[in-house]
């Protein structure tokens, strides 16, 4: 039995109270869901700027009426140390997956990104602290690495950020080593790479590229690849990152606290090949994609290649990522299917 699989059979029995910030959003919902399966009394914080209520509304039909009072939702931001506070009170576990993401978005608008992922994530850090909650999780990300170009990617080993995103990261790294030496406050963070599962949003300018391409090939659109397809990434479904998260949150060990991690597969796929696997996995719904992609040029701050060291979260938490590129597509499809169709 892996420790993940332990962990599922023991929150349950000793129900803890986790605060979810970003609760309406992609990574956020996915949490709550699966922390209210387990019976969990769950706070979430968000202000829609990129969650949706539908989100909430979705996690609502999948637990009981029961499980669904146990949730309590704080509209608020982040930015706002009082809404912080507030979110943090008799809080066990805190999850902090609320932030502004996407590279292009960082480059177009770097004020409100920074002070989102940094005077938000500050805000969080001391009011999580001040709260003595027993752990702080937070979402770090893969484009810390930067323009290192060594592969697979080991967490001792950065490059210079390649985005105004990347650099709001890199702090929110530098702020939590400053806590735990400074004032004993250890946290996780978890160095994301695309995520990708239900509830990812395709639609606007800064969608995610796997629900993106997906919508398009469904309304038969043209699907864009910038530069030449060969670009490639470590694309990590959903459900591998909810297990990092509870087990980071629920880490005892002392060498696994104040650490940061790479949460992914440990594999590289290039957009040529998760081109044709969206589409495979599409004809096997039913969906017939006739459009072959069109190519243009590479886009300003991406990195080009992808690649965790999966092997840390595998030691120190006992991390062991359950779907592969292919699976996770497959489980998403019909969701995916189903909300382009709505």
């Amino acid at each position: 039995m892996t420790r993940y699989e332990e962990l599922l059979q023991t929150l349950p029995q000793d129900p803890k109270t986790w605060l979810v910030t970003g609760v309406a959003g992609f990574i956020g919902s996915n949490l709550l869901e699966t922390l209210l399966k387990l019976d969990q009394t769950v706070i979430g914080l968000d202000n829609f700027a990129t969650g949706y209520q539908r989100n909430l509304d979705e996690v609502q039909t999948l637990v009981t009426a029961e499980q669904w009072a146990r949730f309590r939702f704080i509209e608020g931001d982040i930015r706002n140390l009082d809404d912080c506070r507030k979110a943090c009170e008799g809080v066990n576990y805190v999850l902090h997956q609320a932030a502004l993401g996407s590279v292009p978005r960082s480059i177009n608008d770097p004020i409100t990104t920074n002070a989102t992922n940094i005077d938000g994530f500050l805000n969080m850090l001391v009011a999580a602290r001040d709260a003595k909650v027993d752990s702080f999780t937070y979402a770090a990300s893969s484009s810390t690495y930067g323009d290192h170009a060594g592969l697979p990617k080991v967490e001792d080993v950065i490059g210079k950020p390649l985005s105004p995103y990347a650099v709001t990261k890199y702090v929110n790294e530098l702020y939590a080593d400053v806590f735990a030496k400074t004032y004993g406050f250890n946290t996780i963070g978890l160095r994301y790479f695309n995520v990708f599962g239900k509830r990812q949003d395709p639609d606007g300018a800064y969608a995610a590229v796997i629900p993106k391409w997906t919508a398009a090939m469904i309304q038969g659109e043209l699907v864009y690849i910038n530069g030449d397809g060969e670009t490639s990434r470590d694309f990590c479904y959903i459900d591998n990152t909810v297990q990092a998260n509870l087990l980071a949150a629920t880490a005892q060990s002392a060498d696994a606290r104040n650490q940061v991690y790479n949460v992914a597969v440990g594999d590289r796929t290039t957009l040529n090949q998760l081109f044709n696997a969206i589409k495979q996995s599409l004809g096997t719904n039913g969906v017939l994609v006739g459009n072959e992609p069109h190519y243009r040029d590479f886009r300003a701050g991406d990195v080009r290649h992808s690649q965790a060291d999966i092997d840390k979260a595998e030691r120190l938490l006992g991390y062991s990522p359950s779907f592969d590129i292919n699976a996770g597509i497959d489980l998403a499809m019909p969701w995916y299917i189903q909300s382009v169709k709505a």
